[in-house]
């Protein structure tokens, strides 16, 4: 849920995984057809809000699901859409097929890491 009070939806496409096709939509909550928010993202697997306002929209594989099956290329991302429009990853290359974001009560990001890896998952604490 947004600061809105709207819904907030990640698009995980499916085959044949296009990088860049995945939309964010906006769904009314007191009713009415979802809208496309934000566009050109690959495999969206979480998204959650900051307390500024900013999106943290979580990727599973950057370079597609093809490039993840096919060459163990499973580099994720996390990006903010701050309340502007302007995207920013962050941490760029220090993710691997995360799974989930959460905003801490201290203000701090936590990311799941290697999250389809057995017995190698993590916890990240990332600073915005």
């Amino acid at each position: 849920v947004g600061p809105d009070g709207d819904y907030y939806v990640g698009q995980l496409t499916g085959f044949p995984f296009p990088v860049g096709a995945a939309n964010i939509y906006r769904v009314p909550a007191g009713g009415g057809a979802p809208q496309v928010f934000a566009t050109g993202f690959t495999h969206i697997v979480d998204l959650t809000f900051g307390p500024d306002g900013s999106l943290y929209v979580v990727e599973i594989a950057k370079n597609g699901l093809l490039a993840a099956f096919e060459d163990d290329d499973w580099t994720g991302a996390l990006i903010r859409i701050a309340p502007n429009g302007t995207r920013t990853e962050l941490v760029p290359g220090a993710l691997t097929a995360p799974g989930g974001v959460a905003v801490g009560s201290d203000g701090a990001l936590y990311v799941t890491n290697n999250s389809i890896y057995s017995g190698s998952g993590e916890l990240i604490r990332i600073r915005p």
